[in-house]
C-alpha cells in the first residue's frame, strides 16, 4: 500500500486542552479520504500541522515515505500540499489569475508576464475542468466560483494532496454536485483528497474511506461503501443517533408573525432585502434557505429589532412592531438565536452562569429586592448545563472559554427555555455534533407541536427539508419561491438558491 500522508503518534496540547491525543492518520495515494467528527473533535487541528501552521508536540509526519517537519505553510507546499480553508483566502477586487498567481508571479525580465500568467491559468482551470474565467473579478463571482479559483491556486503551487476544510458549507446542492464532479476528475488525475466535512450524506457521496474522530483520537478506519451514516455517527458522538427528524402532521393555528413588503439596507448602504412579505403561524417552522449572503441575516436583524427597517411593516399577532427593540420585543414572547453568537449571542469576559440568564436578568427570580438572586442564577444554569450537555461542566467559567459549539449550546439552551411564542431561529446548529444536533431538532419540533411559531434560517438543506413545515427560498433579497419539503426536491430548491424562481423553474 502507498501512502501519500502517514501521520503517526500526534499529540498536540493548548493550555487546558489535549486537541490531538496520539493521533494516527494514513491517507493512500489517489484517494479520496474523509476526516468526520465532532465540533472540537481535533480535525482541523491535525490538519493544521499537516499544513504547517501549527507544529506537533509529538509525534511523526510522512509525505510520500519520506519524514517531513514543516517550519510553516511554504514547507507543506514545497512537499505538494495545498489546503482550500473554509473562507477563502481571496483579494477581492483583483482576477481569478491575479489571485492565483499572487506570490509566485511569472516574469519577464523585472515585470509580471500577464500573458504567460494568464495562459497558465487558464490551462489549469481547463485541464481539471474547473471553468472559470480568468479574467472576471472575485468579487463578481459567486462563491462556488470562487472556491474553485481556490483548487486553481493550490494546483499552480503543484500540489499533489489537497485538503478541503468544510469545503460545502457555502455552496448551493448543485455547485456541491459540481464540486464533487471536479474532485473525481482530480483523483481520476492521481491528486489525493483529504475532505473534512461534518455532512454525513456527503462523506457518504464523495469518499473512498473514513478516518472518524472524537475527543482527539481516532475511533474508527472505514471503508466508505462498506459502512453506515449510522455507523459514522455512532464513532463520532460515542452512542446511537436518530439521523433522522420524525415530527407529526402541523396543525397550524393563528398567524404570530407577519412581514409586509419589508426592505432592509445593509451596511454598506445597498438593498439587502427588497420587498419581502411572509408569514409565520402558530405551531408551525418556516425555513427559509439559501446561499449565506443573500439577505437573510438583515431580514433577521430588521425583525429581531437589530436592523433598521426602510420600508414596510412587522406584525406580531396583528401588532405592529416595526421598530421595537430586542427588549420590548422579548417582552411580547419573542425570542432568538442570533446567527453571530459571539456579537449578538454571548458576552464572552462573563461567567456562563450569567449568559444563561441575559434579557431576562431583570426580572423574578433572577432578581430579588432589586439585587442578582445568584443562588437562582447558578442553580438555573446548571439545569440547563445538564439538559443540553454543555461542557465542560463548569457554570463559573467565561463563556469566551467554552469551545465554538458550546457556546453555540449556551445560547439555544438560554433562548428554548424561556417558553417563547414566537422563535427566530438563525443557524441553531452551526458548529454542533451530531448528537448535538439532534437534541436541538427533536427540541425544535416538540416546541413546535406545543404551539410555538418558528422561523427557521439555516444554510443546512437538510436541516430546512427535516425541519421545515414550509420552506421560502431568499436570492440576493427576494423570495425566489414557497414550497413544502415533501412537494418539492433539493435540485428545485438548489435551482430557487442560484436565483430561479419558482414559476419559470415549473413551466
Amino acid at each position: 500500500m502507498e501512502y501519500a500522508v502517514v501521520m503517526k503518534g500526534i499529540v498536540k496540547r493548548f493550555p487546558g486542552v489535549l486537541a490531538n491525543n496520539h493521533v494516527d492518520l494514513f491517507v493512500e495515494k489517489g484517494e479520496i479520504h474523509a476526516i468526520v467528527g465532532e465540533n472540537g473533535a481535533g480535525k482541523t487541528t491535525l490538519m493544521k500541522q499537516l499544513y504547517g501552521l501549527l507544529k506537533p508536540d509529538e509525534g511523526e509526519i510522512y509525505i510520500n515515505g519520506t519524514k517531513v517537519e514543516f517550519s510553516g505553510p511554504a514547507d507543506a507546499i514545497k512537499h505538494g500540499i495545498g489546503m482550500v480553508h473554509q473562507h477563502f483566502m481571496l483579494v477581492e477586487n483583483l482576477t481569478a489569475y491575479e489571485n492565483v498567481i499572487i506570490g509566485m508571479e511569472p516574469k519577464k525580465g523585472l515585470i509580471l508576464d500577464r500573458k504567460k500568467a494568464r495562459n497558465e491559468v487558464k490551462k489549469l482551470s481547463e485541464e481539471y475542468g474547473l471553468m472559470v474565467d480568468v479574467d472576471m473579478k472575485i468579487e463578481d463571482m459567486p462563491v462556488g466560483l470562487q472556491q474553485r479559483v481556490e483548487i486553481i491556486k493550490t494546483l499552480y503551487r503543484g500540489a499533489d494532496i489537497l485538503i478541503l476544510d468544510e469545503p460545502t458549507a457555502v455552496l448551493t446542492p448543485q455547485e456541491t454536485e459540481e464540486l464533487f464532479d471536479i474532485l473525481r476528475r482530480l483523483k481520476k488525475n492521481g491528486k489525493t483528497i483529504i475532505f473534512i466535512s461534518h455532512k454525513l450524506n456527503e462523506v457518504m457521496a464523495i469518499s473512498d474511506r473514513i478516518t472518524v474522530m472524537r475527543q482527539g483520537k481516532v475511533t474508527g478506519n472505514l471503508i466508505t461503501s462498506q459502512t453506515t451514516p449510522q455507523e459514522i455517527a455512532r464513532l463520532m458522538v460515542g452512542r446511537d443517533v436518530v439521523l433522522t427528524v420524525e415530527k407529526k402532521p402541523k396543525k397550524p393555528g393563528e398567524t404570530l408573525l407577519e412581514v409586509k413588503d419589508l426592505w432592509v439596507k445593509d451596511n454598506r448602504g445597498l438593498d439587502a432585502v427588497k420587498g419581502i412579505s411572509l408569514e409565520v403561524k402558530k405551531g408551525e417552522i418556516v425555513g427559509i434557505a439559501g446561499v449565506a449572503g443573500n439577505g437573510q441575516s438583515e431580514l433577521v436583524e430588521a425583525i429581531t429589532g437589530l436592523r433598521r427597517v426602510e420600508k414596510g411593516k412587522v406584525l406580531f399577532k396583528g401588532k405592529d412592531i416595526t421598530g421595537y427593540d430586542p427588549k420590548r420585543l422579548r417582552d411580547l414572547g419573542i425570542y432568538h438565536v442570533p446567527e453571530d453568537r459571539l456579537k449578538r449571542g454571548l458576552i464572552v469576559d462573563f461567567p456562563a452562569y450569567f449568559n444563561t440568564i441575559l434579557g431576562r436578568h431583570m426580572i423574578e427570580p433572577f432578581v430579588k429586592n432589586g439585587f442578582l438572586n445568584f443562588r437562582e442564577i447558578k442553580s438555573f444554569s446548571r439545569k440547563l448545563f445538564e439538559e443540553f450537555d454543555i461542557r465542560p461542566r463548569n457554570i463559573e467559567l467565561l463563556a469566551g472559554s467554552f469551545s465554538g459549539g458550546n457556546q453555540q449550546k449556551i445560547i439555544v439552551a438560554r433562548e428554548l427555555s424561556f417558553s417563547p411564542e414566537l422563535l427566530v431561529v438563525a443557524q441553531p446548529t452551526r458548529g454542533l455534533d451530531v448528537g448535538a444536533i439532534e437534541f436541538i431538532h427533536k427540541t425544535l419540533v416538540s416546541m413546535r407541536d406545543r404551539g410555538v411559531g418558528i422561523l427557521l434560517i439555516s444554510m443546512e438543506l437538510d436541516e430546512i427539508f427535516s425541519l421545515s413545515d414550509r420552506i421560502l427560498v431568499m436570492y440576493e433579497g427576494q423570495i425566489m419561491g414557497e414550497v413544502r419539503p415533501e412537494e418539492t426536491t433539493r435540485e428545485e430548491v438548489g435551482l430557487m438558491m442560484a436565483g430561479h424562481r419558482l414559476e419559470e423553474i415549473r413551466k
